[in-house]
């Protein structure tokens, strides 16, 4: 079901894939929208899963509002999404920006959410290999659609991207002594050749109390796209079992498996 909904005060375009199981929130990418990417992620939870998603303000459908592409304002809306639509403890499944978003509402609002997985999420602007400036030119692809799905004007699409470059440029500013204060289990996936710096991606990783690490082969930044039953494995075993890790030989784990 796609519908709008009044969320904060705002209409946001939202989506629910009804199921009696818990419910799993997915957090699209910047730039993006739902359904650039629901299909990818839906194999591996619309069966044991209530899915939810939405477009976030200023992205796909929903209109702009002042300072939405800003993480701050991002993460109030995806709680005030989660107390008023959702309305119940939820799993976040955060796609790039989408994943940013969810580990913020996770250090605000911990008892909103169940479990994180980022996709290919930074922490800070360093973790980011590099950020092409803009040359002003958009694709037709991209602004047709956007004349199709955005209610806003058509000449505002060039405008949200250099506004995202340039926030990208100096948010988010985490550090990790707030990924410290996640304690819902995270795991942390990204692509073997992601944007995201491997080291950034390790540190994010290890710096949770109850993170897990997962590097998918052979794939980029989109690597939901391009392995997507691997990754949709991953997920699914990930969301089956959320106990704490009990492994045969722990290097930075404790409880190590009892022979």
């Amino acid at each position: 079901m796609e519908r709008y909904l009044t969320v904060d005060g705002h209409q946001v375009y939202s989506y629910e894939w009804d199921n009696n199981g818990e419910a799993v929130v997915l957090l699209h990418g910047g730039l993006s929208q739902t359904s650039h990417w629901d299909s990818y992620i839906l194999p591996a939870v619309e069966d044991d899963f209530h899915v939810y998603a939405y477009d976030r303000t200023g992205h796909g459908f929903t209109g702009d509002r002042t300072e939405s592409f800003h993480y701050a304002f991002q993460t109030k809306e995806a709680i005030a999404y989660l107390e008023e639509v959702v309305k119940e403890p939820a799993h976040l499944i955060g796609y790039s920006d989408g994943g940013i978003v969810a580990l913020m509402v996770a250090m605000q609002r911990p008892e909103l959410v169940r479990s994180i997985i980022t996709l290919g999420a930074n922490f800070h602007p360093d973790g980011v290999v590099h950020i092409d400036d803009f040359d002003g030119v958009v694709s037709v692809e991209n602004q047709e659609e956007y004349n199709r799905t955005s209610p806003d004007a058509p000449e505002t699409l060039a405008k949200k991207i250099q506004k995202m470059i340039n926030i990208q440029r100096t948010e988010p500013d985490l550090t990790p002594k707030d990924l410290a204060k996640i304690q819902c289990p995270v795991m942390v996936m990204a692509g073997d050749d992601d944007v995201i710096q491997h080291n950034h991606t390790v540190e994010l990783y290890e710096n949770i109390p109850l993170g897990q690490l997962a590097i998918v082969p052979a794939t980029s930044h989109k690597f939901i796209k391009e392995r997507p039953a691997l990754a949709q494995l991953l997920i699914r075993e990930f969301l089956e079992d959320l106990s704490y890790p009990v492994t045969r030989m722990p290097m930075r784990r404790t409880n190590p498996r009892m022979e």
